[in-house]
């Protein structure tokens, strides 16, 4: 899917060489939980120092991306990134106004929610985007007379954003302030300007330390992640 364009630094892993009876009986550490913001303005889940880095510029209004997510996410942190063997992180690559909306406030939740908040926008997304296609023409022509900061806004509250990003712990009041706050919204254009001009044009596209691929699916993607390393 074309486009119109999130952070993360975390903690290392150390297994001590005692041998595999040590290995056995010390508890393994759970790498997902370990999420943070990255400079490139995206969010990193997993071991900083995994040998594998797998980043996604994806687009939380893509149907393609809901699908990955659907079918891919969970093996991909259960199987890769808990482990500590490959690091995930995620940066937006904007679509449309509603994407704007609903990626704001993704990241207003913070690092340890982007994701679990991230997995909610995509499984609610038939509902949401119907939503947004049944809107009359008055109400679209009343959209359209608004200015790009205020659709902002408007587009979230048709979609009903601020009500699932209450879930996640951000107030009515924050959730206004965070789409209505020019300097997140510069970054997070940013990033999906960057991306544009490093040649990314669709959503998802996978990169694994530093390669773009050509994998769209799962099925696809997994089989690299091992080719790697993983």
């Amino acid at each position: 899917m074309r486009l119109a364009a999130a952070l993360v630094s975390a903690a290392a892993l150390s297994l001590s060489a005692g041998g595999a009876s040590a290995a056995r009986s010390a508890p393994a550490r759970d790498w997902s939980k370990t999420v943070a913001a990255t400079p490139e303005g995206g969010f990193r889940m997993g071991n900083p120092a995994a040998k594998v880095k797998l980043v996604e510029y994806g687009s939380l209004a893509c149907p393609h991306c809901r699908h990955f997510e659907e079918t891919g996410y969970k093996p991909l942190v259960d199987k890769y990134v808990r482990t500590g063997h490959v690091s995930y992180e995620f940066r937006n690559l904007l679509l449309n106004t509603p994407d704007i909306s609903v990626s704001l406030l993704a990241h207003c939740a913070g690092a340890g929610k982007f994701f679990p908040m991230s997995v909610e926008v995509y499984a609610t997304q038939p509902q949401w985007q119907d939503k947004l296609y049944r809107l009359t023409d008055a109400e679209k022509a009343e959209v359209e007379k608004l200015d790009n900061s205020e659709q902002i806004v408007r587009f979230a509250d048709l979609a009903g954003f601020p009500q699932l990003a209450a879930h996640f712990g951000l107030t009515a009041a924050q959730s206004h302030q965070c789409l209505t706050d020019a300097k997140g919204l510069q970054r997070l254009l940013s990033v999906t300007e960057k991306a544009g001009n490093s040649g990314i044009d669709h959503t998802p596209t996978f990169i694994i330390n530093g390669k773009v691929t050509d994998a769209a699916l799962w099925e696809q993607l997994e089989p690299l992640l091992r080719k790697a390393g993983a």
